[in-house]
């Protein structure tokens, strides 16, 4: 009788399994699918995460088998992978995490979301109140799983409770903890800077190993990261999307657009032909954003294209137009040299990073201003609504 293989643990698990990944591509939903997986590890990263699944609808009994369909693939060469799900049921969860655990090395449980599809869900970030039932949903899967169960968290405003959180997670099973150094609070417009202060403040904390996330636009900062957080690894999602070179060191400068997208393509034409034409566009825009606004007649041709071939086709016209283009304008001063901001000067014909603008002057101050005086307004109404009242009654006395 065949012994049931023993199930690695923290840093055994991390070194065996997932071979020490240092490079690592996140969880992100109808981004991290099959075919992005396949160009990220062809360009240096180690281990990667699949889009976050929702672990009731992955697990349906009646459409469960269409959601995995349409959401869910992978290969034999697709490792070290770990698969993510939300989840805010214990046995839900389990259900959906029992459907893969024999097709990835570890489960991942979400507690990072911070989109308001996750508050209305009641997953994500917006259970990290929670903690009897992160605890629960954890134990859970590391009793009951084949495999080992990792943990993605966001940070809270203290550094204390933060780390508290952490270690609680630790406890109850987590063999591994990617700690995104941004709070709930901290998406869309109001992104700012990921706090990598906190991330080390749980590393030097908890004894399983810690991913980082959060702050990397370009190679060099994978490794600011590492040596200022003493972290084992780094995530990136942002960063990967609009360089999906963005871990290979020694680059002398970013790969050009044209040809990340045109090899993303190829690898959704031969490997993976099930890919939503959403999911392409939504990749092939991210790549593309630095070129698209100089050839927009190509950016609108783009944004119609229905099918693989459309797509393929602007993009080998884009190709010729940002070859034209890199030959007459020359990177003598489009080197890579970084500005006072720190921002790297290529020419619009090589990968780079989205920078969020600047928010307006007293951006932040007028939405508050705004709220309170709505909130002001509705207490003046009210008290005025009581007054009303409270006359009409002496009056009918």
């Amino acid at each position: 009788m065949a012994s049931t293989p023993q199930k690695l643990t923290g840093y055994e698990f991390f070194e065996k399994t997932l071979r020490s990944p240092r490079f690592i591509l996140a969880p992100m939903v109808d981004a991290s699918e099959e075919a992005w997986r396949i160009l990220s590890r062809r360009y240096g990263a180690d281990a990667c995460y699949t889009p976050m699944f929702h672990s009731r609808l992955f697990s349906d009994p009646q459409h469960g088998a269409k959601y995995r369909a349409d959401q869910w693939s992978t290969n034999k060469e697709d490792r070290p992978l770990v698969v993510q799900f939300c989840a805010n049921d214990p046995e839900t969860l389990l259900k959906a995490a029992k459907i893969v655990e024999n097709d990835c090395d570890a489960v991942d449980l979400n507690l990072g979301c911070p989109q308001h599809i996750a508050k209305r869900g009641h997953y994500g970030s917006f259970l990290q109140d929670e903690w009897e039932l992160i605890e629960k949903m954890v134990s859970t899967l590391h009793k009951e799983l084949a495999v080992p169960v990792t943990v993605k968290i966001r940070v809270f405003p203290t550094v204390e409770k933060t780390v508290e959180y952490a270690k609680m997670i630790e406890r109850a099973g987590a063999q591994l903890l990617t700690v995104h150094g941004r709070l709930r609070e901290q998406k869309g417009h109001h992104t700012g800077l990921a706090d990598w202060d906190k991330i080390k403040a749980v590393k030097e904390a908890v004894k399983i190993p810690v991913i980082a996330n959060g702050n990397i636009l370009y190679y060099e900062d994978v490794e600011r990261c590492i040596q200022h957080t003493g972290v084992d690894g780094v995530m990136t999602a942002e960063g990967s999307l609009f360089n999906p070179a963005i871990f290979q060191k020694d680059r002398a400068m970013p790969p050009c657009t044209w040809e990340m997208a045109k090899e993303y393509l190829e690898i959704v034409r031969d490997h993976c032909p099930h890919t939503r034409h959403g999911i392409i566009k939504g990749h092939l825009f991210k790549v593309l954003h630095a070129s698209l606004p100089h050839h927009k007649d190509l950016r609108e041709r783009l944004g119609k294209a229905n099918t693989w071939q459309d797509s393929y086709d602007v993009v080998l016209e884009l190709r010729e137009r940002l070859e034209e283009d890199r030959k007459r304008i020359g990177e003598d001063e489009l080197n890579g040299e970084p500005d006072e901001k720190g921002i790297r000067k290529y020419g619009h014909w090589r990968c780079q990073p989205y920078i969020r603008p600047d928010l307006p002057e007293g951006y932040g101050k007028k939405q508050k201003d705004k709220k309170r005086e709505l909130e002001e307004q509705e207490i003046s109404t009210k008290k005025a609504k009581t007054q009303d009242e409270s006359e009409a009654a002496v009056a009918a006395a």
